[in-house]
């Protein structure tokens, strides 16, 4: 027997849930696995089951074994057999091609596989194909020897190669064929909720967005300009991953779409109908502080020819198996440049964001919030919210619906005093604490203005009581706010800082 037909075989055995039908075990495999989400439940409660009392073997324990244990998916056996057919994929006698052939039909039994079997598949990958610990401890003392002599240069090569696993060799076998890569990238967003429970798929994980970090770099990536003559299917992938406001309906998406406005995509060579990111920009004759008005389907559209400033609204990330990788950055400062040529009178580039992480941080700061305040102004804020002194608690009460408070009430002015503490201040590891703001503070940008009633939406209520802010993007300053945020200060406008005082 060939090569070929022993992995198509092995595989197709793999598929049908038992590598050998000869025995009890597997026939009870193959019964399981025709019971579907029966079956799932079954091993999902054996499972939790064998946590509880603390059965759980490793995945060594399990390719050394010979029977199985409750709440395991695959047996010993057809651990092993999978092990093998993961280990063929890279061997080293057999081609490229064959390698990605060899990957292909694997990918095909894990699209047919239950849940509980791709998690045997992910840790077999995280955890059996490690670089050899004894070769890389040997080229790193090598290494170690020849700093500072002629051989050094050729001891680091020596040891770059001895570090690499395997486990980088498989998912390079499977990026062969065509829709490899999409399959990988399918996989890293199914393993994400895992990783959280089970630390040991953490390997396979980071290797993953390291290889995806090459295979994605913004050189590879196409930017594409989306409008309502593109093709039915890409504008509901427009429907499908927006993020930040929801699409509600076609004419909802004809706005967004409309001459005022313009949509961008990067794309994959490999993903060539899915975008990976896209930014959705308004024209106006000046910096928005409300995302209402930009999405009524019944407004008309900005005259072009008054158009100063460019407001990206919306910004959404479509693939959570591209999780670490960056693309944002490069996104933006990509359509400032197609912007600038199409429109030259355009001067003033900023985002209208929202603050989801504010609500949350304010519930748990507030308290040191109140203590920072004068005696006037506690006072001014105990009278605002009916009880003097104020404690958190009241004042929570009293600011959870922002819509009706009084303008320039104590409560307001505190709740702008918050938003500004928070992303003109907080640091988290040396980076802003919002993910939104990190997200542009990290591309350069400054907080420009806080906006109250930004986001008069339920969402919007829910994030940040209604807030919004504008990130300004200053083409000539970008590089000194980059230096001022590694000095870890956050870069922010005269009238954010006036909040402070």
């Amino acid at each position: 027997m060939n090569t070929s037909n022993w992995i198509a075989r092995s595989v197709s055995r793999l598929r049908t849930g038992g590598i050998s039908t000869q025995k009890n075990e597997e026939k009870t495999t193959l019964r399981q696995s025709n019971k579907g989400d029966l079956a799932s439940k079954f091993v999902a409660k054996n499972n939790a089951v064998a946590a509880s009392i603390g059965s759980v073997r490793s995945t060594r324990e399990r390719l050394k074994a010979t029977l199985r244990q409750r709440g395991e998916a695959l047996s010993p056996r057809m651990m092993r057999r999978a092990y093998d057919e993961l280990r063929a994929i890279i061997d080293p006698e057999v081609s490229e091609v064959e390698g990605g052939r060899r990957a292909k039909e694997m990918s095909a039994w894990y699209s047919g596989a239950s849940p509980e079997r791709r998690r045997d598949l992910w840790l077999l990958m995280s955890e059996m194909f490690v670089a050899d610990p004894e070769k890389t401890k040997i080229a790193q003392a090598q290494y170690a020897a020849a700093l500072g002599t002629p051989d050094e240069a050729v001891a680091e090569v020596n040891y770059r190669r001895a570090t690499v696993s395997p486990r980088r060799r498989l998912l390079q076998r499977f990026s062969v064929y065509p829709e490899g890569i999409p399959f990988l990238v399918k996989l890293r967003a199914e393993m994400q909720t895992a990783l959280k429970s089970d630390k040991r798929l953490a390997a396979l994980d980071v290797e993953m967005e390291y290889m995806f970090s090459t295979w994605f770099d913004v050189g590879f990536l196409d930017l594409r300009r989306l409008t309502w003559d593109s093709p039915a299917s890409l504008v509901e992938k427009l429907i499908k991953y927006e993020a930040v406001h929801d699409i509600k309906s076609w004419d909802d998406v004809k706005n967004r779409l409309d001459s005022d406005r313009r949509c961008y995509g990067f794309f994959h060579p490999r993903l060539p109908e899915e975008p990976l990111i896209f930014v959705e920009v308004a024209l106006l004759d000046e910096m928005a502080d409300c995302v209402t008005p930009l999405l009524d389907e019944t407004a008309a559209a900005a005259d072009l020819n008054r158009a100063s400033t460019a407001i990206f609204y919306s910004i959404s990330n479509t693939q959570p198996g591209l999780r670490g990788v960056s693309f944002g950055d490069s996104l933006i400062k990509r359509v400032v440049e197609l912007l600038k040529v199409e429109f030259p009178k355009l001067k003033t580039f900023a985002t209208l964001s929202p603050i989801p992480g504010y609500r949350a941080w304010l519930a748990k700061n507030l308290p040191s919030l109140l203590q920072s305040l004068s005696e006037k102004e506690l006072s001014e804020l105990g009278r605002a919210v009916g009880f003097e002194p104020p404690t958190a608690a009241h004042v929570l009460t009293a600011i959870d619906k922002p819509l009706n408070l009084p303008e320039n009430s104590a409560a307001q002015a505190l709740l702008m005093r918050g938003a500004a503490r928070y992303l003109g201040r907080e640091l988290t590891e040396g980076k802003p604490a919002d993910p939104v703001a990190r997200f542009h503070l990290g591309n350069g940008a400054r907080v420009e203005r806080l906006n109250w009633a930004g986001d008069p939406s339920v969402k919007g209520l829910k994030q940040s009581y209604g807030l919004m802010v504008n990130y300004l993007y200053d083409l000539k300053r970008i590089d000194k706010n980059h230096a001022l945020l590694a000095q870890g200060k956050i870069p922010t406008s005269n009238s954010i800082e006036a909040l402070f005082n």
